[in-house]
């Protein structure tokens, strides 16, 4: 099968009741953006971090995958998709993609402050704090402190290097709601082979090269009409 590979962006999430920090000029849920997903942020006021993220997983956990989530799930069926995602939502998830990369984070997970490698899912009984919320003093089984599983501004983006790798093998790349502005995740368009073919959906599409397939629309309608052109080739 040929190589399907989605780069998602806010949008393919908003149509579910997911909110991101760029529907308010740099507020998100009424907070500095910087204040609450910014490194310095964290070193600043921990227990702000963790109350923001508690805040976050209590309203993702009553959203829901929407149709262009599940429609590309259904592309599965004639191709090997990979998804990239920007999103630190579970909706590509709990939609049923097989093959999903978080490039900033995923929110309903935590990790150590000293051991970055010990990551824990959600809810977890080896934490002090059982539940969906963290605090300054939720400890995991070593002992540790824990944070947000979350890529905040002024850190680097671990997974980008795998995600170049995936999306240089596309036979077939596709870019779903976001403004192509943030980076490095924006400058993934750019690794696709030339030989690629290559759409964009968003209702509010980014300049971008003549050789890409603009779909101007939101997430769901554009991922139906893209199913519709990719099952009739």
């Amino acid at each position: 099968m040929r190589n399907l590979v989605v780069s998602t962006g806010a949008g393919i999430s908003a149509e579910s009741g997911i909110t991101t920090f760029r529907d308010a000029g740099g507020l998100w849920e009424n907070y500095p953006v910087m204040d609450v997903a910014s490194h310095d942020g964290f070193l600043r006021d921990p227990a702000l971090i963790h109350k923001f993220y508690n805040g976050l997983r209590a309203k993702l956990v009553s959203a829901q995958p929407n149709a262009a989530h599940r429609g590309l799930v259904e592309l599965e069926k004639n191709f090997n998709v990979n998804v990239i995602t920007q999103n630190v939502d579970d909706l590509h998830e709990r939609a049923g993609s097989s093959n999903v990369l978080h490039l900033h984070g995923e929110l309903m997970k935590v990790r150590s402050l000293t051991h970055e490698e010990r990551v824990y899912q959600l809810p977890c009984n080896e934490l002090s704090d059982k539940g969906l919320e963290t605090s300054v003093d939720t400890r995991d089984p070593y002992g540790d402190a824990v944070r947000p599983h979350i890529v905040f501004f002024q850190e680097a983006v671990p997974n980008f290097d795998r995600a170049c790798m995936l999306a240089q093998k596309a036979d077939v790349f596709v870019v779903i709601g976001t403004s192509l502005v943030v980076y490095p995740a924006a400058s993934l368009l750019h690794y696709a082979p030339r030989s690629a073919e290559v759409y964009y959906i968003d209702p509010n599409p980014s300049a971008v090269p003549g050789h890409v397939h603009v779909i101007a629309k939101k997430a769901t309608e554009g991922v139906r009409e893209l199913i519709e052109i990719l099952t009739h080739k």
